[in-house]
């Protein structure tokens, strides 16, 4: 063969595989590492780390290297938080406003379109390994949802369910035995979930490094395969109990709590150092966020001899309240040389990644349903550093509880005390807490001027109702042709 052609062959083949390499390369890995009872204070990256007792360098290091969220908004504990994240819309959507309990009929309807179907369609493996939270009925489970694969404790679960064989045998009101007692879940796309091994104190303590083992195993298959993927990887830390590994137990100055903590942040390092180890860094978003805001004062479990819970920084509430500790929390995201590294005030909700995510992997949102999520890749990418988001709704079961407009917010129940203890501007929204009407006019508050939520500047500020009721107004309006289905709750029949 000629010289002249086989150099033509050769960069005609050349061309072919750099070709081939920028189209798999066009849609961007997604990691999603869902932390759980994070607050807005205890990560260093956000005022907490070592000055707290214990350091978080490996977050921090993502925090540095990418979008620092200090205005992440959620909902006000794990199951709306998730429901919020895997649709894209408000949980009272699906039905989802109050924590998941197991052996109740709430989860997440069938017909729900969830981020993991969204992106399976767009051309994404997709894989859960962890917790769910969403309910436990057959059509609601994670391979039943978009999910080609799934690990983790029971799909209606939370991470204390180990717990109910103990309390059990201690209250003398039931005896179950191990083999019958909560497992270790895993099932593929459309199969039935399998039972892998009992979830017991001891698993729980490690549960997070197998979490860890499955999702670097799935990112090397995908990797081989170039095929994008998404993967969901949504922890315990810092969730009670808060039983660390051995080889975390008294690594911080601040107990349990702190010991979890610092083992959730080398799970970000560990994972991050794959992506790095695979080639695949920059192909790759990461995000690290937390689903609602930590265990409010007074949590003491497991005869730890320090409270079990994290910090809210300078806002009040703790998880199941509805005030600004409860609902803004910590988030970050990475993608190296598109995501300028930066802090951003711009308000963002956890609904609001679907459709972000959707506009970045070329998927497709729904249209034949109300969609809360707003698309912020322009605020990703630092085309708008504003965000494109001025509201959000708060609801707790069947009720509209508050709503957020730019930097006030205003309650429709009146506040009571609650897991943040006496005293507080909090209102409910976890088990064992409760709300009562207000006589016709909200309570308002600047949480800039007022982190703690403790001056109502109703009265002064009248004029801020308008566009508080206003986005009242446009979420009663999707009502009329797409209502909700009944709220979840399980005190009123």
């Amino acid at each position: 063969m000629p010289k002249a052609v086989t150099i033509v062959a050769c960069l005609v083949a050349y061309s072919s595989v750099v070709g081939t390499a920028f189209g798999q390369q066009s849609k961007p890995n997604i990691l999603f590492i869902l932390a759980d009872n994070i607050g807005y204070g205890d990560v260093g990256a956000y005022g907490g780390g070592e000055l707290r007792g214990s350091a978080t360098p490996r977050i921090d290091q993502l925090a540095a290297e990418g979008l620092r969220l200090t205005q992440f908004l959620v909902e006000p504990s794990c199951t709306p938080s998730r429901a919020a994240l895997m649709t894209g819309r408000y949980s009272i959507r699906s039905g989802l406003s109050l924590v998941a309990v197991a052996g109740t009929p709430f989860s997440l309807p069938a017909n729900e379109i969830t981020m993991a179907e969204m992106l399976r369609d767009a051309g994404y493996a997709t894989a859960i390994f962890g917790k769910w939270h969403l309910g436990g009925q057959t059509y609601s489970q994670p391979q039943n949802q978009g999910f080609d694969e799934f690990y983790g404790i029971p799909p209606g679960d939370t991470w204390d369910a180990f717990g109910m064989i103990r309390q059990g045998h201690q209250t003398k009101s039931v005896d179950i035995p191990l083999d019958k007692g909560p497992h270790i879940v895993e099932a593929k796309r459309g199969e039935p979930l399998k039972l892998v091994k009992p979830y017991t104190e001891e698993v729980r303590r490690g549960i997070d490094w197998e979490l860890v083992d499955h999702g670097v195993d799935f990112m090397k298959r995908q990797t081989a395969a170039g095929k994008p993927f998404f993967l969901y990887l949504p922890i315990s830390r810092t969730h009670f109990p808060n039983l660390p590994s051995e080889r975390f137990e008294g690594a911080s100055r601040i107990g349990q709590f702190g010991d979890s903590l610092m083992e959730g942040d080398a799970i970000v390092g560990a994972m991050l150092d794959v992506l790095k180890e695979l080639g695949i860094e920059d192909d790759s978003i990461v995000v690290f966020a937390s689903d609602n805001g930590p265990d409010g004062p007074g949590a003491s479990r497991f005869g730890t001899d320090m409270p079990d819970m994290g910090t809210t920084g300078p806002y009040r509430g703790a998880l199941g309240d509805v005030s600004e500790g409860a609902i803004r929390t910590a988030a970050v995201i990475r993608w190296p040389q598109r995501i300028r590294p930066r802090s951003s005030y711009a308000m963002f909700s956890i609904m609001d990644f679907f459709p972000t995510f959707a506009e970045v992997a070329g998927g497709e949102v729904p249209d034949d349903r109300p969609i809360d999520g707003i698309d912020q890749s322009d605020l990703l990418l630092g085309e708008d550093d504003k965000g494109r988001r001025e509201q959000l709704l708060t609801f707790v079961g069947s009720d509209l509880v508050a709503v957020r407009w730019k930097q006030f917010r205003a309650y429709f129940s009146d506040v009571s005390p609650g897991r943040s203890g006496p005293g507080g501007a909090t209102l409910m929204g976890g088990i064992g807490s409760g709300a009562a009407p207000m006589n016709g006019y909200p309570k308002v508050f600047n949480i800039e001027s007022d982190p703690q939520e403790e001056h109502n500047i109703g009265e002064m500020y009248n004029w801020v109702l308008g566009p508080l009721l206003n986005a009242v107004g446009e979420y009663k309006a999707t009502l009329v042709r797409s209502p909700n289905p009944p709220a979840a709750n399980m005190t009123k029949f």
